[in-house]
């Protein structure tokens, strides 16, 4: 089996969690399959770099140095804010060359500026999305994955989502007995789809700024089994149905109907996660009705079903560590 080369690009600012993340995926599946993986790291001028967190990464090259690699990465951090004109030069250049391009965080801004994104769907972290498309509005960015595949193009969200990319790269690589075993060795989860939401619902939509309002985000949120139609919660609010729905989506960003849809959703992911409740009770507890209404929720919003969701992501059957 000939190395897959994963090159890591370095520079000052970067963040640690970006780099050290995927770097322990893509290492751990070196180890358990020797000879898959050879990981580098280089930057601009061979020498260390400080990371946003204070820590000193001693890269293993220069990015001169470095040959086209099967897996080029790039993370994020601080020193994205101000990309290094040289650094993103290098990236114009060698970044088609390889075979799989790939970004965490807002390494997204770095492939952008290099022109690397322009026609491609991507993600960075939710709280620089709305920049990178105001800056780059050839790049169709995508606020809520936390990660996106578009060909040999990956890219993905905040710091851990890196790690979930990795997972699904080595899988995509090495197949998912190894992911699987790489995924428990980190204490990870095999893995969150890449299209599952970056944050949850209570972190999505703003916090209204009157009390009725907020009082009725949290009795949503402690009552996802009961009536959340507009009229039931205009009526906690004392509001008309009209004045409800408009004063609730001017204060927290999103319609009463998608806020109750995400929390219900996440109401039920918690539910086959923890619990070994049924199919059809979770539906009744979740406010679906039935399992068929959760199921097609499910399929809209995360691109599986519940059953399969709790597959992946309920502790009870991921089996004991190897």
């Amino acid at each position: 089996m000939a190395h897959r080369t994963v090159l890591v690009v370095l520079f000052d600012g970067v963040q640690s969690l970006d780099v050290t993340g995927p770097v322990e995926v893509f290492t751990g599946a070196e180890a358990h399959a020797p000879g898959s993986y050879r990981i580098r790291t280089a930057s601009l001028d061979g020498a260390p770099v400080r990371t946003s967190s204070g820590l000193t990464v001693v890269p293993d090259q220069t990015l001169a140095d470095a040959s086209d690699p099967y897996t080029l990465l790039v993370p994020g951090g601080q020193g994205t804010r101000r990309p290094d004109p040289e650094l993103v030069a290098w990236l114009r250049v060698h970044g088609p060359h390889a075979g799989r391009l790939v970004s965490v965080c807002t390494g997204a801004v770095l492939l952008a500026a290099a022109g690397l994104l322009d026609g491609h769907r991507a993600t960075t972290h939710w709280a620089y999305c709305e920049k990178l498309a105001r800056d780059h509005p050839a790049v169709d960015v995508d606020p809520d994955p936390i990660y996106v595949r578009d060909g040999r193009i990956a890219t993905s969200a905040g710091v851990t989502s890196g790690i979930d990319l990795a997972l699904a790269l080595v899988e995509e690589d090495l197949g998912r007995d190894v992911a699987l075993t790489v995924a428990r060795h980190l204490v990870v989860f095999l893995r969150r789809p890449g299209n599952q939401a970056q944050f949850s619902a209570q972190l999505a939509a703003q916090t209204a700024q009157r009390a009725p309002l907020r009082e009725v985000q949290q009795w949503i949120t402690e009552h996802p089994g009961d009536d959340l139609s507009v009229e039931a919660l205009a009526a906690r609010a004392a509001l008309s149905p009209r004045h409800f729905a408009r004063a609730f989506q001017a204060e927290t960003g999103t319609t009463p109907g998608r806020y109750v849809d995400r929390v219900r959703l996440e109401h039920a992911r918690r539910l086959l996660e923890d619990t070994g409740d049924g199919v059809e009770e979770v539906s009744r507890a979740s406010g679906y009705g039935t399992p068929e209404a959760m199921r097609r929720a499910f399929l809209r919003a995360l691109g599986t079903t519940p059953a399969e969701y709790r597959r992946r992501f309920s502790p009870a059957t991921a089996g004991p560590p190897r």
